[in-house]
This record gives C-alpha cells, sequence and structure tokens, in this order.
C-alpha cells in the first residue's frame, strides 16, 4: 500500500530485553481491570456486530493487543513496515515480512514468538528472533526502490507441507508523479529459511505490469495470499485499468482472487466487490486508498479478507468478512469486469469491523491462523504496517474464533 498518513498511534509498549539481539514488547504495567473490562465490552460489541450464519466463523473473544516499537533495530535493520504474518504450526515459529524498500535494509522477512496461552487465550507478548534477507534467483538482494527488479514484498505464508515459505511482490509500474519507476511485474515466489529462491508460480496474463493505462494499477497489485487445503489463492488489492475505476462514496469495485493447484497450475480467478468507500475524503478533492490487504483460507472455498480503506481526513477504515468462492464466476479468460457480460462475484458477509476493537484502527494488512486454544476456539491474528511513520503503530490484536 502506498504510504498514506494522518493517524496517531498509542504510546508503544514497554520493551524488555530478551537475550542478545531479541526485541520484545510486553504489556504495559499500568495496565488497569477497568481498561481490562472496557476492552471486554468492546469486544463483545464488535462480536455481535459480525454475527455468524450457522456454519460461518464467528469471533468469540478479544485474546488483547501487543505492539513493537517504533523503527525498533533488531540485528541491523529497522524494524516496521510488517505487511504479512504467518505462523509453523509444528515449531509456533511466527513469520513477518516488511515491505521496505531499502529505504532502511533490503527486502526481509523476520521470525519470532506471539506469547498466546493455549489454556487461557491470553496474548501477552510479542518478540522477534531472527531476519532474513530475501534474495532473487542469482542468489543477491533485491535492489532498492526505483531500481529495475526491485521487490515490494506485501504478503508471506509458511507451507506446511514443505517447510517453504511462499511470498508476493505488488508490483510497480511508473505514474504521473513518479515517471522514472521502472515497470516490475506481480510475482508470487518460493523462498527457504535463507531466504534463497526456489521458483514461482505462473501469472495470468491479464496480471501484466505494464507503463500504459492497462493491466494492475500502481499499488494495486498482490497484497494477500493463502493456503488452503488444496489450493493457493492470491488477491490483488484493487482494480485494474480494465476494470473499472477505484472505490468512491457512490459505488465499489471489483479486486481479482487468482487460484491455484497445490502443485502450482493456474486454476481460476473470481472477481471480489470491494466496499464503496465508508466515507468521503475531506476536502472532497482528497485521497483515497481502498481494497483488499490479505486473505486467509477457512477452507477450499470459504477465505477471510480484510478490506481497508485510507481516506484523508478520515484516517483508516478496515472491516473483516468472510467470503465464499462457491457459486462465483470464473473470470481468468476475461479481460474486463467494467464491460461485456454479467458475472457473479465472491459472496462476502460481515464478521467484524475493526475499528471497534481499539480505535482509532490502525494500518491492518495481515491475517494468520494462531494456536488452537484448549476451549477448541481458534485464535487469529491480525496486524499493521506502521509504514515507518511515528503516528502509526506496528500492532498485533488477538481473537479467538470459532467456525474455523
Amino acid at each position: 500500500m502506498a504510504n498514506w498518513r494522518g493517524i496517531s498511534a498509542f504510546a508503544v509498549a514497554v520493551v524488555v530485553a530478551m537475550g542478545p539481539g531479541a526485541v520484545d514488547a510486553r504489556p504495559a504495567a499500568a495496565k488497569t481491570v477497568l481498561a481490562e473490562t472496557v476492552a471486554a465490552k468492546t469486544a463483545a460489541e464488535t462480536v455481535a456486530k459480525g454475527v455468524a450464519a450457522p456454519g460461518g466463523l464467528r469471533v468469540t473473544r478479544f485474546l488483547g493487543e501487543q505492539r513493537l516499537p517504533y523503527r525498533a533495530e533488531f540485528e541491523g535493520t529497522v524494524v516496521g513496515g510488517l505487511s504479512g504474518i504467518d505462523r509453523d504450526p509444528r515449531t509456533g515459529t511466527w513469520y513477518f515480512i516488511s515491505d521496505d524498500r531499502w529505504r532502511y535494509n533490503p527486502a526481509r522477512f523476520y521470525t519470532g514468538r506471539l506469547d498466546i496461552d493455549p489454556a487461557s487465550g491470553a496474548f501477552t507478548g510479542v518478540r522477534l528472533t531472527g531476519v532474513t534477507t530475501l534474495k532473487r534467483p542469482d542468489g543477491s538482494p533485491y535492489p532498492a526502490y526505483g531500481e529495475p527488479e526491485s521487490a515490494d514484498p506485501e504478503t508471506i505464508r509458511f507451507d506446511r507441507r514443505t517447510g517453504r515459505l511462499l511470498w508476493a511482490h505488488e508490483g510497480d509500474r511508473p505514474s504521473a508523479s513518479n515517471p522514472g519507476i521502472p515497470v516490475s511485474q506481480l510475482f508470487v515466489r518460493w523462498t527457504d529459511d535463507q531466504g534463497r529462491h526456489r521458483g514461482e508460480l505462473p501469472l495470468p496474463k491479464n496480471l501484466t505490469m505494464t507503463g500504459t493505462e492497462a493491466g494492475p494499477r500502481r499499488n494495486f497489485g498482490f497484497e494477500g495470499l493463502t493456503f488452503a487445503p488444496r489450493t493457493i489463492a492470491a488477491v490483488v488489492e484493487g482494480p485494474r485499468h480494465e476494470d473499472g475505476e477505484p472505490p468512491t462514496v457512490e459505488r465499489g469495485a471489483p479486486a481479482r482472487i487468482t487460484v491455484w493447484s497445490r502443485s502450482g497450475r493456474l486454476q481460476a480467478q473470481y472477481a471480489y466487490p470491494i466496499d464503496p468507500l465508508p466515507a468521503a475524503p475531506i476536502p472532497p478533492t482528497g485521497h483515497t486508498d481502498s481494497g483488499v490487504s490479505e486473505i486467509l483460507a477457512i477452507d477450499d472455498d470459504r477465505y477471510l479478507a480484510l478490506e481497508r480503506s485510507w481516506i484523508e481526513g478520515v484516517n483508516y477504515r478496515v472491516k473483516l468478512y468472510e467470503i465464499d468462492l462457491r457459486g462465483a464466476t470464473d473470470v481468468l479468460s476475461r479481460d474486463s469486469l467494467a464491460t461485456g457480460r454479467p458475472y457473479r462475484p465472491v459472496t462476502k458477509r460481515l464478521v467484524m469491523d475493526l475499528g471497534d476493537v481499539r480505535p482509532p484502527v490502525q494500518n491492518l494488512e495481515s491475517i494468520a491462523w494462531g494456536p488452537r486454544l484448549a476451549s477448541g476456539e481458534c485464535s487469529l491474528v491480525i496486524g499493521s504496517d506502521d509504514n515507518f511513520d511515528e503516528r502509526e503503530a506496528t500492532q498485533f490484536l488477538a481473537f479467538a474464533a470459532r467456525g474455523c
């Protein structure tokens, strides 16, 4: 996502040393029973707003919040821009990918721990344990922003079948405000735990980035990625040029979800209906940026989707939806979703408005399953990208859920 600003962050958590090179954020000692009661009430109200249909996912409890300090230093890197998270269920290791385009350090991912008690569900800490530079096929780091073949990492997933990681680059292209930016194609690439390139998925022709008003828009490339039991899926943040204009207060827009088989064969593509903007910018000519910031599979047909908007003068708005691919039209062969015969998009159901949990809502861009709780509930973690801006925060929100 573009680095749009305008939201005040909470005070960062106290940093406690956890050994050589570790970064740790733990809850402030001054948290009161009243604050916990208010948080529980807020979470309960949020859950009530997102009551699931029979068989659907529903959030049952808010488990807590943790933050990392602004521009924390870890093993010679500046921590921030965490745009994707995932967990290895065998070891409990978490992966966090940064969308820093060598403003501070090369493209990279971190490993770490999120302390979620399986017995009670209490979310009590977050710490980093390692950092790995992502490598190009030739073994070199990805170049810096504005150079050919630079990378804008936006999402990462751990493949429990192979132990490898899959990550996606949003792509880039010149624009009126950035005419010197070279065309950089979107990609979804495999890496091992040492950051070494291990292959990539084939992309449909309709996601070819160009220097003209065709294909994906700038800042609207791959933003979300997920593993389902039999498939892999990735979503672009917003509409391609041929698919219509970005969302306004009056109308929404379609984004494309691309699906591959687990063997890597391109399988299908579906339209995700982005909501109209939840509010008008201030002033009316102000900037807006709205789309899908991450997806997470529940099964092969149902995903969770984070739908995030930044609206000038209003700040961030984020909602969590459950979507269902069943019955949706395969639009893989369609060059335009703005013209031609009608199609059926995926269905969507509101699970939760994240603005009700810890207002003001942050730039929430990541979502992943945590450990299964003793109660039988799933745990779900949603994280934010602070854009390396002191007015924003690197935040992790944990929830318990059923129907997952």
